[in-house]
């Protein structure tokens, strides 16, 4: 990515201002909502170290870096939405939905677990959600600036 792209992850930030220094280890994730947004960046990108890295130890199996390269090279992800945040005493979820290009339009929608160990967020698991409905006038998951009928939703 250029130094003057948006960050994957819509939070409006130059991709170098916001999740490129936790992709280079130059920073850590401060919460488990930037965390949630690393990784989907990491999946927009296909950075199939950091997905692991950032996945708890105890779930880490063998094949998972097969598995993540298999599903980053089916995938092609156009937006991300955090829907809520919630964290306490190490524990957090965050409910998002990651959009991607299917025929409708796909959608992951999770709420997802993470914990804080030795001042680092890793992922755990998540549940997984119904799709979320959206309005033909919101503005664009994408992050286009456009309605949603005027772009992703046609």
């Amino acid at each position: 990515m250029s130094d003057s792209s948006l960050c994957p992850c819509n939070s409006g930030l130059l991709y170098k201002e916001c999740c490129q220094p936790l992709h280079q280890h130059t920073r850590v994730a401060e919460d488990a909502e930037k965390l949630m947004r690393s990784r989907y960046s990491a999946y927009h990108l296909g950075l199939v170290d950091y997905l692991l890295e950032t996945l708890h130890p105890s779930k880490r199996h063998p094949g998972e870096r097969e598995a993540l390269q298999e599903s980053i090279s089916q995938t092609e992800w156009l937006g991300l939405k955090i829907i809520d945040h919630k964290e306490a005493n190490n524990l957090a979820e965050v409910e998002f939905v990651a959009f991607y290009d299917d025929e409708p339009l796909g959608q992951l929608r999770e709420r997802s677990r993470f914990t804080r160990e030795a001042g680092r967020w890793f992922y755990h698991d998540g549940l997984f959600l119904p799709p979320l409905k959206l309005g033909r006038n919101e503005v664009c998951f994408c992050g286009s600036g456009r309605k949603f009928k005027q772009c992703h939703g046609s």
